[in-house]
């Protein structure tokens, strides 16, 4: 009688316990489940919460790089002309093959100064490996303003740009930016600069 009452105490233990917490294996816990926390990446035991870091920090993944669907943020620093030029740019792409670049740059010459700024299409094939050329061509405006030493107005012009660059990826979201572009001020007296940029490419993804 004894033994029989010990038994089902112990088959009641269960459900006095109340459910099973979740565990990684179990359906609640996966991460394709809405609410579930973001994935992250596991290499040699290690648990990345950027998982580009994984394998390497300078690892590149084989095949084409994926620009489809991803952001991209690059500050550079260059000249124009003969002064020097600082430029933010930032991009999105559509599809694999085109991105849409808006592009803002100060150049602050001695005796005048300009703010350049133009939206630019940028075309490129992806290729396999860290280097990945493109061509751009963008129409904006540029503003010029002169320095204290001129007694002028500012003067706005539209500008014609059009050239192209090499990244080279240090991993799968950051590349080294060269960019070299020609700046054309078209009107009666037309005026075209040389633009050479050296900068940074941050890339993130999103899902559309």
């Amino acid at each position: 009688m004894r033994r029989r009452a010990v038994a089902a105490a112990l088959a009641a233990l269960p459900l006095l316990a109340g459910p099973a917490a979740a565990t990684p294996e179990s359906p609640e816990a996966t991460p394709d489940t809405p609410g579930a926390p973001e994935r992250s990446a596991i290499h040699d035991g290690l648990e990345y919460l950027v998982p580009e870091l994984a394998g390497g920090s300078f690892h590149v993944d084989p095949g084409p790089r994926p620009f489809l669907h991803r952001f991209a943020f690059s500050p550079a620093f260059g000249r124009l002309g003969g002064e020097k030029l600082f430029a933010l740019r930032a991009a999105y792409s559509p599809n694999r093959y085109l991105a849409w670049e808006a592009n803002i740059g100060h150049n602050p010459g001695k005796s005048v100064h300009a703010m350049l700024h133009t939206l630019n299409a940028v075309v490129r094939y992806p290729l396999p490996g860290r280097i990945q050329p493109y061509g751009s061509l963008g129409y904006g405006m540029i503003l010029v303003f002169p320095g204290e030493s001129l007694n002028a107005d500012p003067v706005t012009e539209s500008v014609l740009a059009a050239g192209g660059g090499v990244e080279l990826y240090v991993r799968n979201d950051l590349a080294v930016r060269l960019d070299a572009r020609s700046v054309t001020v078209p009107g009666s007296a037309t005026y075209q600069y040389g633009e050479l940029t050296a900068g940074l490419s941050f890339y993130r993804g999103i899902v559309p």
